[in-house]
């Protein structure tokens, strides 16, 4: 299989792109690292290692920052980095020497060049560790260089602000060539080590003082802070030569277990199972990039020890989805609408399987939890969507594994759900018996997808009978009754499938607003008023397996959805003829969730939008795949070779919220999958 390569040809004179376009890696566990490709932290996020804790410590900035010196031999010293201050003065030498950042099979590559001198920088994380290696290796010099490394340092969990109080002083501890970094927090040490020929550790501790997160400031947050240094590593190179940085929070057995160049081979070998693994269709080109994407959302949530016994017990592991990189843990809602692009589309069966199982058990009152809080075991339940794509998505996973053991296992669980429903459970969502359709709300809460709250005002509220809900609610209903006939009998299912008629009826008389040609997205909502803003929930009324759209109406709803929601990078999630309608998402946290379901576009509601263009026009592949294309160029912006959460409503269509989203990557690679020739 030959190597997945994205090339990006740096332009000196564009600095701003070093600054937005933006890096990942990741482990299986939710750590990570990111930063962006000119080195320049902007975000608090940023940093070579965010290490996934167990609970009650979650995600902590473990590595902050590391700067970069070379020694020419004749003297010289180049600075390989950038930095910001909180003047905002920045220094950006490294536009000067970088000539090429590249993703090699997923993983980034910097190629710098400083006359004769070409030396090449990789990160990585070893699956299933919290463990990062910062390789350097010297590919061209007549003489022999010197590379100095000084680590920076603030302990605080990857959501606390920059300016929190540092907590000093940092301790030292000091073993042959192993360094151990402590803090009087309940952190656990940080542990360093640096391979290279003659390589020395100098302790002279420092403060880096006002550095300045310039994307923290344009979202509203404390921008200013200051990191702490031990001391610098040096080594000298000469041509053909590396040296690797090694910081991890693992004990030293596993730390010193892979070398460098092991855990880089045992990485790409990953890699390379992982596009095997994957459809046929999806082995190459932009569709393998998108595989391994997708690989960084899977993840075993090391925090949650209770779930890995409990699995362990019957045999199996425990899986989940992170919703989007960085700040965004394993969400209900985007794990279901994710399944079949990050496990099923990319061969791991097995795996979706154990993210059934994990989110059956957490069943509670016919919900499954919207979220699991940052270091905690126990989810929130404030949804009234994410329990309705379960269904989807086991239904999916079924089409694809035929795996009627697991249907067994978890229609208890299933037909609990459906019970809670039609009786009325939390948060107002439960049937109304005079026409057989799922109500939901209550004050103060955001239960559907379009959920931006902020300081108690929900911004979309949406309480009533919303469209996506009820498409969702057919769906379920429609495929318990035939799992049930399958499983129980012909008789034990009818009453579901007679709810579902009764579904059916209701929705076709209530939701058509014929003067639109399209669907209300809300009846009996504020008021008992229909709302008749334009949004693309009403995809779903099509888009799904059983479809609760009348068939006849199909075709106008893809037309105006079309000409008024359509963008090369997704839907917008409101008509721009609207008078809420915001063209930008942007601004600090009120700004941006005034937009964020208000015009915002959404990348990942290109996948039910194809699935119901196909339902339309069943031969148009082709033109299917068109809707695709924008994205190709996106994975040069942002973070490289990943798709965001959201963008602008408008051209340029910038991206916005999250850098990496999981349901982002799944939908446009099932997509581009579905539409291949």
């Amino acid at each position: 299989m030959n190597e997945l390569v994205r090339k990006i040809e740096i332009d000196p004179n564009e600095t701003e792109q070093l600054l937005a376009r933006e890096w990942l890696v990741t482990n299986g566990l939710g750590s990570y690292a990111s930063g962006t490709i000119s080195g320049a932290v902007t975000r608090r996020y940023h940093g070579f290692l965010i290490a996934a804790l167990p609970t009650p410590l979650g995600r902590i900035v473990m590595l902050n920052h590391l700067s970069e010196h070379v020694r020419l031999s004749d003297g010289t010293r180049v600075w390989l980095g950038a930095e910001e201050k909180a003047s905002g003065k920045l220094d950006l030498p490294v536009a000067s020497y970088l000539k090429e950042f590249r993703l090699e099979d997923g993983l980034p590559v910097w190629r710098f060049e400083i006359g004769d001198v070409t030396i090449e920088k990789r990160v990585l994380l070893p699956h299933l560790q919290n463990t990062v290696h910062v390789n350097y290796r010297l590919l061209c010099c007549a003489d022999r260089v010197r590379l100095k490394l000084r680590p920076a340092v603030h302990f605080r969990h990857h959501e606390d602000p920059v300016n929190r109080e540092m907590t000093e002083p940092y301790v030292l501890h000091a073993i042959e060539n192993r360094l151990e970094l402590s803090s009087s927090q309940n952190f656990p040490p940080l542990r360093m080590m640096f391979y290279g020929e003659r390589s020395v550790f100098t302790i002279e501790g420092k403060k880096l003082q006002n550095i300045y997160y310039r994307i923290e400031a344009g979202r509203g947050y404390e921008n200013v802070g200051d990191l702490w240094s031990p001391g610098y590593f040096g080594v000298d190179l000469a041509e053909g030569q590396q040296a690797t940085l090694v910081a991890s929070t693992e004990d030293w057995n596993s730390i010193r277990a892979l070398s460098s160049d092991e855990a880089y081979e045992a990485e790409i070998e990953r890699s390379r199972r992982l596009l095997l693994a994957a459809a046929p269709e999806a082995r190459a080109s932009v569709a393998a990039e998108l595989v391994l994407a997708a690989d960084q959302f899977v993840i075993t949530p090391s925090g949650r020890v209770e779930d890995a016994a409990r699995a362990h017990a019957a045999g199996e592991e425990v899986r989940s989805v992170i919703a989007g990189y960085h700040w965004f843990t394993d969400w209900g809602r985007d794990t279901m609408i994710s399944l079949e692009g990050l496990t099923l589309t990319t061969g791991r069966r097995t795996e979706a399987e154990w993210i059934l199982h994990t989110f059956a058990h957490y069943v509670r009152d016919g919900l499954i939890p919207n979220m699991f809080p940052e270091g905690e075991n126990e989810g929130l339940y404030h949804t009234a969507d994410a329990t309705l794509w379960f269904f989807h998505a086991m239904d999916r996973y079924l089409e694809i594994t035929n795996d009627r053991t697991a249907l067994e296992i978890i229609l208890p669980k299933l037909l609990d759900i459906a019970e809670h429903h039609l009786k009325g459970t939390r948060f107002g969502i439960g049937v109304d018996p005079r026409d057989g359709l799922l109500r939901q709300g209550a004050e103060g809460y955001q239960l559907t997808w379009m959920d931006a709250k902020c300081d108690g005002w929900v911004v979309t509220p949406r309480r009533g009978k919303a469209v996506e809900i009820n498409a969702l609610w057919y769906n379920a209903l429609s495929l318990l009754g035939e799992w049930v006939s399958e499983l129980k009998g012909e008789e034990a299912a009818r009453p579901f499938k007679e709810q579902a008629r009764q579904a059916y009826r209701s929705f076709n008389e209530r939701f058509w607003y014929a003067e639109g040609g399209y669907l209300y997205d809300v009846v009996d909502g504020e008021d008992f008023r229909e709302d008749a803003a334009c949004r693309p929930n009403q995809l779903l009324a099509i888009s799904l397996r059983h479809a609760v759209l009348d068939k006849s109406r199909w075709e106008s709803v893809i037309n105006v959805v079309r000409e008024k929601l359509l963008t090369p990078v997704g839907l917008r999630s409101l008509s721009p003829d609207h008078p809420d309608f915001k063209p930008k998402y942007f601004g600090d946290l009120r700004a941006r969730d005034a937009a964020y379901h208000q015009g915002t576009v959404w990348a990942w509601l290109i996948g039910p939008f194809i699935d119901a263009w196909l339902k339309v026009h069943p031969e148009d592949r082709a033109g299917a795949r068109k809707f695709l294309e924008g994205f190709v160029p996106h994975l040069d912006e942002a973070c490289i070779g990943s798709i965001s959460e959201v963008f602008d409503a408008e051209p340029p269509y910038t991206a916005r919220g999250c850098i990496a989203q999981a349901w982002s990557v799944a939908e446009v690679l099932r997509c581009w999958v579905k539409t291949a020739d």
